[in-house]
């Protein structure tokens, strides 16, 4: 009896379910696209899920947050998810995407094989051992985000494995010879403190630890930010290839750890009890597709402008010795990077085959270069770049590089448009927007044209506050000379993406999720500037008032409000934040931009 296919069609198919993938997908199916995602694990998040628990880390700097889609999922975390729970925070991500009615979620399904013309991706084949069958997606484009780049193998998409020398790119780095080693894996552990002692047994195939081994990576349990990272192994071997044996000795590694905490007499550790150890490697490096450009750490380090910017990175260029855990030095290097620094699109589609784009740690860029940019908030910002790209390459049907060389610009709108942040590109307002008048009541409220500039957050890039601060119950009205076809209107509140107003230390503050539960963790709140209630009236054509949309319990940043009426008046009416007195800023509620089209 013969195995079963069921095929689908679509217009892209995304490979790989971690925070690119997922944010690839809801970004092409809100732009309309039917999409398929593909992912070999039973749940959603990478990296970030239940199974690994590796923090969403990104770019550092006052006002650098990733926003767009991570940071709604990040909000929403925060109000359904205070107490920092991996079983909510995992369905939190899936909601998101069932939630998403142009996306097909396919679980369970390793992508294995592909259909190719030529160049051209036809179909790709994932085993989906839940059903035992074999799922055919047909597509226009296809979407690489598996982090090991499945379909460089597959498609005989052009990749790099391992490290250049220092001299092929002139970078500033120490490697003078090319090799094939990478950054290594981690299985993490995650503990919890108790009222009571508690003791543990190690199983017999705990690697034995010395004091000497964990010289170099000694824990500190009582720290928010201990997470166990430098439980690390296989940069010395293939990733890929040798990570059935990696694993191995990563859960070894962990168990011995946990060992030499509970039983050395080295550590107050009697009332902490083990909590999770990860089976599933949390991984770092493989291999890297190349693109029409790859991206190299000089670059970074100058800040270079690339005129196809669609996402930005900001975190340190983070190298790991590929020796890992076993290197008796520190296990990783940190150089500066600016923050931020820019993306382009050049970097996010195959050079070799004409529909493929990709995103992740897997982009086209030098190891050296991508000890920065694998971080997941920022591949989380390329996913997203490469849904809405991806959307305006199907609207045009044109290939990845046709559509960088014709509609750059319409990506980066897009891109702004749906609240994500690219330094040194601002959003353009509609032509009606800015020649309605605008006004305040009351009369007196500072820099109102803030509201209409294209700018959604404070940074150093501008001159200036870009927020308008608002006294609570006032309101802003737009007033068109003639009543006037609006489609959409565009709210962006302030959510804090300093996370200052939040509980507990820094750590606590700027990380969704927390490593070791200690008896004092904090309960995590909404950022107390986020406004919480608001209403938005129009004025009609015939001079009724309607109420297009009143919430009384908001936890979004962006807003989007659907119109499609003549208007004559648009009046946004702020409420509440989220603080204990309704108002944040002495009395008074921060508000970014409110314009409509």
């Amino acid at each position: 009896m013969s195995l079963s296919t069921e095929t689908t069609r679509c217009d892209l198919c995304v490979v790989g379910g971690g925070m690119s993938g997922v944010c690839a997908a809801i970004a092409a199916a809100r732009r309309g696209l039917k999409v398929v995602l593909m992912q070999e694990r039973p749940m959603l998040g990478g990296n970030a899920s239940s199974e690994i628990r590796m923090w969403i880390c990104g770019c550092g700097g006052s006002n650098n947050r990733e926003t767009g889609i991570l940071e709604e999922l990040q909000l929403e975390s925060l109000y359904r998810n205070p107490y920092k729970l991996y079983p909510v925070w995992d369905g939190l991500i899936y909601g998101k995407v069932i939630a998403e009615p142009n996306i097909t979620l396919m679980l369970n399904c390793s992508c294995c094989k592909a259909d190719m013309d030529g160049d051209k991706i036809k179909a790709v084949y994932g085993w989906q051992m839940t059903t035992q069958t074999w799922q055919k997606v047909e597509a226009d484009y296809f979407a690489d985000c598996s982090g090991d780049s499945i379909l460089a193998l597959l498609t005989g998409a052009e990749f790099r494995f391992g490290r250049e020398s220092k001299y092929e790119f002139d970078e500033e780095i120490s490697v003078t010879e090319p090799d094939s080693k990478t950054m290594g894996n981690s299985c993490l552990i995650q503990a919890r403190k108790l009222d009571h002692e508690v003791t543990f047994r190690a199983p017999s195939f705990a690697t034995k630890l010395t004091k000497e081994d964990v010289a170099n990576r000694r824990p500190n349990l009582e720290s928010s930010s201990e997470n166990f990272w430098y439980l690390e192994l296989g940069g010395d071997r293939n990733t890929i290839k040798d990570a059935e044996t990696i694993r191995d000795e990563l859960v070894a590694l962990a168990y011995g750890m946990w060992d030499y905490i509970k039983n050395s007499g080295e550590f107050d550790a009697a009332c902490w009890q083990l909590d999770f150890i990860g089976f599933l490697p949390g991984k770092r490096e493989s291999r890297r597709l190349i693109g029409d450009h790859i991206m190299t750490q000089k670059e970074i380090s100058a800040d270079t402008f690339f005129p196809d910017t669609v996402a930005y990175g900001g975190w340190p260029l983070d190298d790991h010795e590929p020796g890992g855990f076993w290197f008796r030095g520190h296990p990783n290097t940190n150089g500066y990077t600016p923050k931020p620094y820019k993306i382009p699109l050049s970097v996010l589609y195959s050079k070799n085959i004409e529909n493929l784009w990709f995103a992740g740690r897997n982009i086209s860029m030098t190891h050296a270069a991508m000890s920065s940019s694998r971080v997941m908030a920022t591949c989380a910002l390329l996913g997203q770049a490469v849904g809405e790209s991806c959307a305006v390459a199907s609207k045009y049907k044109l290939t990845p590089r046709q559509t960088r060389k014709l509609h750059i610009s319409e990506i980066q709108q897009n891109l702004m448009e749906s609240d994500c942040f690219l330094p040194g590109f601002v959003r353009e307002v509609s032509p009606i927007c800015k020649t309605a008048k605008l006004s305040s009541k009351p009369k007196n409220i500072e820099n109102l044209e803030n509201l209409r500039n294209g700018i959604d957050r404070d940074h150093r890039i501008y001159e200036g506050s870009q927020g308008v601060h608002i006294e609570k119950g006032c309101s802003v009205k737009y007033t068109l000379a003639n009543p006037t076809e609006v489609s959409k209107v565009r709210i962006v509140f302030d959510s804090d993406l300093d996370r200052n107003t939040l509980p507990g230390d820094l750590c606590e503050r700027q990380h969704t999720m927390r490593a070791n539960v200690n008896t004092n963790s904090p309960v995590m709140t909404m950022p107390k500037t986020l406004i919480k209630s608001y209403k938005l009236t129009a004025q009609l054509e015939n001079g009724d008032e309607t109420v297009l949309i009143e919430d009384k319990e908001n936890i979004k940043r962006l807003i989007k409000i659907n119109v499609s009426k003549k208007v004559k008046q648009l009046t946004l009416t702020l409420l509440s934040d989220w603080s204990e007195s309704g108002a944040y800023f002495d009395g008074k509620m921060n508000l970014f931009s409110f314009d409509f089209n």
